[in-house]
């Protein structure tokens, strides 16, 4: 158990190329995989190492959902009366906040922590990472910080505005930049930093006096050769999801059977998740599935593959769903046709709707709000009325 080491967690910055599926939540609490939501990985990765004070820090999107997602922190083992899970919301003072300011905001919460040590991550990157080992080789390097990075041969097509890392001859960190598309080859940084609480402190005062510093990634970067940082190399599977193509390609990556293994279960270290009392789901003699992941209590009359169905889906006798995307509670109609469409909760395909997307540039129906149409029928009579 890592007992001097707190861990925060900042939601992503920049939402502009995932917007359509971020409008009415944040991108923490996104489905993926079916049953899971990108804040679990990050959670998992730090109770896994035995973290148990966890700070996560949220912008002026709305936290609904991703309250309601973690609760008290239950699944996570972090209900707990000493330390725990605390959420921290910037107020609304501001267009654009950043994490340096939201921290500005709540230091108490540093001030009060008792762990001496701090793990800072971001919600977006996607792994399954031993985090025990990263604050091993910390500690043993004898710097003031530890980057965690993964050499990748697809920069290229992926990991787009991420940050890339320049190493030295002994592994330190010697620059910190962006990858740009032009290279295939990058070190891509996974935005997991360790460092004593102490250092944090003083970068953020640094950064908020001299008012040109935004995220506790660029005081590092921007630090760099003035604090000794140690590269240590990640060698799993990664995703960034920090557009919808992102997304979409990391979902689609989890029905590779090799890729889910490392996601949910490399080394005996689970991602833990809220779960849900629903039903197992229901295949009709006319449902014919291939390579999909399908959650609990889902309807398949239809054909299905290499998709993901979220919870309580229905696909009827008569429709083809092929490289898709369909979250909670949404139905495709018989007759419909999808490829590589991702559709957002409470949503209806029609009868014999086609909906054919790119690889490249898929396709988003965005989350409706469902109604429960008899408890509101004199609601929805008044309205209708209205027109």
């Amino acid at each position: 158990m890592l007992n001097n080491y707190m861990a925060i967690i900042f939601l992503a910055e920049s939402l502009d190329n995932i917007r359509s599926l971020t409008k009415m939540r944040p991108l923490a609490s996104l489905p993926v995989g079916g049953t899971y939501r990108i804040i679990d990985f990050s959670l998992s990765n730090l109770v896994n190492a035995g973290i148990r004070n966890v700070g996560i820090f949220g912008g002026n999107e709305d936290l609904n959902s991703l309250t309601d997602h973690i609760g008290r922190g239950t699944e996570w083992d972090l209900d707990r009366k000493k330390d725990g899970i605390f959420i921290f919301k910037q107020m609304a003072d501001s267009t654009y906040s950043t994490n340096i300011k939201r921290v500005k905001k709540n230091m108490e919460y540093f001030f009060r922590s008792k762990q001496q040590n701090v793990v800072v991550m971001s919600s977006h990157m996607v792994c399954n990472i031993d985090i025990a080992d990263v604050v091993k080789k910390h500690e043993e390097s004898g710097k003031d910080v530890t980057l965690v990075y993964k050499t990748v041969d697809n920069a290229n097509s992926r990991f787009d505005n991420c940050d890339s890392v320049k190493l030295g001859e002994n592994g330190e960190i010697t620059g910190i930049g962006q990858n740009l598309f032009f290279k295939k080859d990058e070190n891509i940084s996974l935005e997991i930093f360790v460092l004593k609480k102490e250092l944090l402190i003083k970068l953020i005062c640094d950064g908020i006096q001299n008012g040109a510093y935004y995220t506790v990634r660029d005081l590092i970067s921007r630090n760099v050769g003035r604090v000794s940082i140690n590269g240590y190399e990640f060698k799993g599977y990664l995703a960034c999801i920090n557009s919808t193509k992102e997304y979409f390609d990391f979902n689609m990556d989890l029905l590779n059977k090799e890729v889910r293994d490392d996601v949910f279960k490399k080394d005996n270290r689970n991602i833990f998740t809220k779960t849900k009392d629903t039903p197992p789901s229901m295949f009709k003699k006319s449902a014919q599935v291939v390579n999909s992941i399908i959650a609990n209590g889902c309807i398949l009359g239809g054909e299905v593959k290499n998709s993901i169905l979220a919870r309580g889906a229905v696909v009827e006798e008569g429709a083809i769903v092929e490289d898709s995307i369909i979250l909670q509670d949404s139905v495709v109609k018989a007759g419909a046709i999808l490829k590589n469409i991702i559709v957002d909760k409470n949503n209806v395909i029609k009868c014999n709707e086609k909906l054919i997307a790119s690889k490249n540039y898929p396709l988003v129906i965005e989350k409706s709000v469902k109604w429960d149409v008899e408890h509101y029928k004199d609601l929805l009579d008044y309205l209708k009325g209205k027109e």
